[in-house]
């Protein structure tokens, strides 16, 4: 980003030299580079006051399986908490009516800094959900907006008058379906959403908005957060002429999804985006060591574009690649080499597998995949994103409809049933004769942390082992990724190498045996998928892997 020089003070000029200096900081040695981020959806992980729906302190209540210090616990550094801001809840946190306040259903601030001080106990570093391109209806600022055409927050928000026979501006919709328009019949105009009515969206031209939007960066900072996940960002400015979007050729009525009738060239994505995600870096680097990742679905140029618009690596692009290619050695393999191969040396790269938008990974691929794919995304390079649960090998919930919660109609429930603790009336989530606030997943008398804490092969032990080792293992905090031919079309074979270590992971993608031939004749055991060969030797010019078995091989003994 340009400043304007020639009016500048002293002061002013120095200042803007420092932040330079910070943003292009090497920050190899940042919490981020080495961080297992956890995600946790508040609402589903443990209830502590008794009214069915998880909160702050039942999250500080199980800090210690998260991380205790010892390999006893799962050893994740980093927490991401899905949106526990105040909030109307029509959206389940992600329609804020005060980003500076904690919703009196999750605890209050004075909670929210206790989890603080309860994390950097355990050196965990807390990431918060960041949700700028929208606020809820019940927002101060809109609710003043839609006062009149005169409101001082009038243009705080995106308005626009309708064409002559009354209908909305232009052919925008949005992602819960329907237009993105909804008219206030009081002003005879109308207001953007890309998601639900009660979501209004922001006017990010607006000056005022972008350094309010900062201030609330600027407030978690001080009150303890480490990062920020960013919600919808790619939603974040439209077009400044609202044209319409172009139709989708491919588009067919009745198996796609309605959204995907129009192209979002005007509505998604726009140039103006990476300015502000320039402008973000340097929020970021005012207080020292933060981190964000950005919430679009993108293909590698895509992400390329988020990461080159902040310079010092303070800003990533979430990948979910690896939830929507094809399952295969060969598919994956080959994503991957191209996605390592456009990172600059500070570009960090990550990988997500699941989340609460979404099927869980047993439910979308089944058991023996997610055991391969734990192995897979806890050896690659960069920040592994865990959605809570999967741990434990935990599967979409089946949800009767009379007791369906995700009114935005896009059927997310599943994915976000209560954590699975023990056998306990309501598995431990919340005590007994309370309902939780969702149905328990049905398999979690069989799918728990009590049962697997105890079964040194079930997929928690794996899940362990691998993070444990990654916090000791100087390959895979800092190492090189490299694909190398396995022999075998069915096999997903890479090194991670460093000065002092070097890992050879095998994955077999297919449901038989299949043969590898890779010259590493002596190889130790470090992990495998059921936690069965630790420390057995094995010579790799002549290996049958089981299917869908995965290992993470020393090659120095």
């Amino acid at each position: 980003m340009d400043y304007p020089v020639a009016n500048l003070s002293p002061f002013t000029f120095s200042l803007i030299a420092l932040l330079r200096y910070n943003i292009g900081m090497d920050i190899k040695d940042s919490w981020s580079r080495r961080a297992v981020v956890y995600q946790i959806y508040p609402r589903s992980f443990r209830d502590s006051d008794g009214d069915g729906v998880g909160d702050l302190q039942g999250i500080i209540d199980k800090l210690d399986y998260l991380n205790d210090g010892t390999e006893d616990s799962l050893g994740v550094e980093t927490i991401w908490l899905s949106p526990v801001y105040r909030s109307p809840m029509r959206d389940f946190g992600y329609d804020i009516s005060d980003y500076c306040d904690i919703d009196p259903v999750f605890g209050d601030l004075l909670t929210f800094d206790k989890l603080v001080r309860e994390t950097k106990k355990r050196d965990i570093h807390i990431m918060m959900d960041f949700v700028p391109n929208h606020t809820s209806d019940q927002h101060p600022w809109f609710v003043e907006s839609r006062k009149s055409k005169k409101s001082k927050r009038r243009d705080w928000y995106v308005w626009a008058d309708p064409k002559d026979d009354g209908s909305p501006p232009n052919n925008w919709l949005s992602v819960f379906g329907g237009s993105a328009w909804t008219l206030d019949e009081k002003t005879n105009q109308y207001y953007l959403h890309h998601f639900l009515k009660e979501q209004p969206d922001l006017n990010w031209r607006n000056p005022a908005v972008k350094e309010a939007m900062f201030d609330v960066l600027r407030f978690w900072i001080k009150r303890g957060v480490s990062g920020f996940r960013t919600d919808a960002i790619y939603h974040l400015v439209e077009d400044r002429e609202m044209r319409d979007d172009p139709p989708n050729q491919n588009y067919v009525a009745g198996r796609d999804d309605g959204y995907e009738e129009f192209v979002h060239e005007f509505t998604q994505g726009r140039e103006e985006l990476f300015h502000i995600l320039e402008e973000m870096c340097y929020v970021l680097a005012e207080k020292g060591d933060k981190f964000m990742v950005t919430e679009a679905y993108l293909d590698i140029p895509g992400m390329d574009k988020v990461y080159h618009a902040c310079k010092n690596g303070r800003i990533a692009p979430l990948n979910f690649n690896l939830m929507m290619i094809e399952w295969g050695a060969a598919q994956y393999r080959e994503f991957i080499d191209r996605f390592e191969a456009t990172l600059a040396p500070n570009e960090w790269p990550n990988y997500v597998i699941g989340n609460h938008d979404r099927k869980r990974v047993v439910s979308r691929v089944g058991s023996e995949h997610a055991r391969l794919l734990a192995i897979l995304q806890l050896t690659l390079r960069g920040m592994p994103f865990i959605y809570y649960g999967e741990e434990i090998g935990m599967r979409d919930g089946e949800i009767p409809e009379e007791k369906r919660k995700d009114i935005a109609g896009v059927n997310r429930d599943g994915a976000r049933t209560p954590m699975q603790w023990d056998n306990s009336p309501n598995s431990g989530f919340c005590e007994d004769g309370v309902s939780p606030w969702l149905p328990l997943s049905e398999d979690w008398h069989r799918k728990n942390v009590e049962i697997e804490e105890s079964d040194p092969h079930s997929i928690l032990s794996l899940y362990t082992k691998l993070i444990w080792h990654r916090k000791k293992s100087p390959a895979l905090l800092s190492g090189s990724y490299r694909s190398i031919e396995s022999g075998n079309g069915y096999v997903f074979a890479y090194l991670r190498e460093c000065k002092e270590e070097t890992l050879l992971v095998i994955l077999n993608f297919d449901d038989h045996d299949q043969r590898v031939h890779i010259d590493f004749p002596k190889s130790k055991v470090v992990a495998s998928t059921h936690q069965n060969k630790p420390g057995m030797s094995i010579d790799t010019t002549d290996y049958a892997l089981h299917p869908y078995e995965g290992l993470v091989l020393s090659t120095r003994i």
